[in-house]
């Protein structure tokens, strides 16, 4: 089991902000993300919004950093650990540039770059950036087939319906290959079918019961069993405690179990998750008054829970 932690400070939605995190400045970024690395953590996760329509705003907050540009940020402030956009919306970004983006990323980070891509959900958001909102399915699909063929093709050639290109040369290539890993986060069976051809899985809002099931149906997936690499999924150990809408749900509700808390229960949740074959999660930690706070609680993490599983 591998372990991820959430980049504090570059998004303010109302579930999991903490008063601290709109005080912090470049070296509270550096200083967590560098801290994180130092103390085990496979992963940091950077998501993403471009805008956030006016009706969503009170549920979400508007306040989410470009992806990429933060990705960049820590993996220049670290040498070990994997920046992960968790998620970003494919079909916001022109496949060709944001092909380039990973490979420059993937190369000056050493390997340490993840995709871990949606489709998105907001139209808005979509009519914002000029992408077709009934469409962004096909759009992702075809955008990140277009930048696999860049990334692993020496004469890359691509004639779809939203990206046509060829006689050009692409590099650099990335570091890792044939590709960086491309995982696929939601809960429908489109986005698991998605899931099946790539190499990861983010569940959203799925709990500990569901999973197995859920993995048995990407398993059955025909792409399922072309893949060369390994497959992860990444599941928290507790769930946000809302709904499909982003609205807030009491906890316990809706069949998600209460959030652990203490050395066993965590150790008990990640081996329940490990069983059911989530290979990647992240545990929670109590509200911080302050990042010194939220650091000595992940300090705790690196050495009460993470040794456990090593």
């Amino acid at each position: 089991m591998r372990f991820s932690v959430g980049l504090p400070g570059v998004t303010r939605y109302p579930p999991i902000l903490q008063e601290w995190e709109p005080s912090m400045g470049p070296g509270d970024f550096q200083t967590f993300s560098r801290t994180a690395d130092e103390l085990g953590f496979d992963s940091i996760t950077i998501p993403e919004h471009i805008v956030m329509p006016d009706e969503m705003a009170g549920l979400m907050g508007a306040f989410w950093t470009h992806a990429f540009t933060a990705m960049a940020f820590v993996a220049g402030a670290t040498s070990r650990i994997t920046v992960d956009s968790s998620v970003i919306v494919v079909p916001y970004h022109q496949p060709v540039v944001f092909a380039k983006a990973v490979s420059t990323l993937d190369l000056l980070s050493g390997g340490r770059v993840r995709l871990s891509i949606g489709i998105g959900h907001a139209e808005k958001e979509f009519d914002a950036v000029g992408t077709p909102f009934h469409e962004r399915g096909k759009v992702a699909d075809e955008y990140l087939a277009a930048m696999v063929e860049l990334w692993t093709a020496d004469k890359p050639e691509f004639h779809g319906r939203y990206v046509d290109f060829e006689g050009v040369a692409f590099e650099p290539k990335p570091v890792q290959t044939p590709h960086p890993p491309i995982w696929v986060g939601g809960n429908s069976k489109a986005a698991m079918r998605r899931a099946a051809r790539h190499d990861g899985w983010y569940p959203w809002l799925i709990t500990v019961d569901q999973l197995p099931q859920c993995l048995d149906y990407i398993r059955s997936q025909p792409d399922f069993e072309a893949r060369a690499r390994p497959f992860d999924v990444a599941m928290p150990v507790s769930l946000l405690q809302v709904d499909e809408e982003h609205r807030p749900v009491e906890a316990g509700g809706s069949g998600r179990p209460d959030t652990p808390s203490g050395k066993q229960a965590i150790v008990d949740a990640v081996g329940r998750l490990r069983e059911a074959g989530a290979t990647w999660t992240s545990v929670p930690t109590p509200p911080s008054r302050s990042l010194v706070e939220h650091l000595e609680q992940l300090q705790w993490v690196a050495e009460e829970i993470i040794p456990q599983f090593r």
